[in-house]
């Protein structure tokens, strides 16, 4: 990965990205990945003049993050994948396909989620 990368809490997310969109920067898309257990940690990455930039947020799992769909619609699509994949929820998700975007809604559990960190049964 190239470019800048930046570290951010949740209640920064939209913030920083409607700052990165107000600069001429476009999303290319966000990554997320489980680096332990009970967390995950997504990469927002950017570019503006071939230039790659890079934002990145660690927490918990089960913490609901800000969807930034309101600053880059476009969003949407890879926050539902996020939620599908790795069960991360968005709040303020639009439009929200609730963990249906790619899985059937059978599907009990996001497939990328290791068998420790699932969410226990309500």
């Amino acid at each position: 990965m190239t470019g800048e990368v930046v570290s951010i809490s949740p209640d920064q997310v939209v913030g920083a990205c409607a700052r990165k969109k107000a600069e001429g920067h476009r999303l290319v898309t966000m990554t997320c990945t489980a680096p332990e257990e009970n967390a995950v940690e997504i990469l927002y990455h950017f570019d503006r003049d071939l230039e790659l930039s890079h934002l990145r947020l660690r927490v918990a799992r089960g913490i609901p993050l800000p969807s930034i769909s309101g600053v880059y619609f476009a969003a949407f699509l890879v926050e539902n994948e996020i939620r599908d994949l790795f069960g991360v929820r968005f709040s303020g998700l639009a439009p929200d396909y609730e963990g249906t975007l790619y899985l059937d809604p059978e599907v009990a559990e996001a497939p990328f989620m290791s068998h420790a960190a699932k969410e226990s049964p309500q």
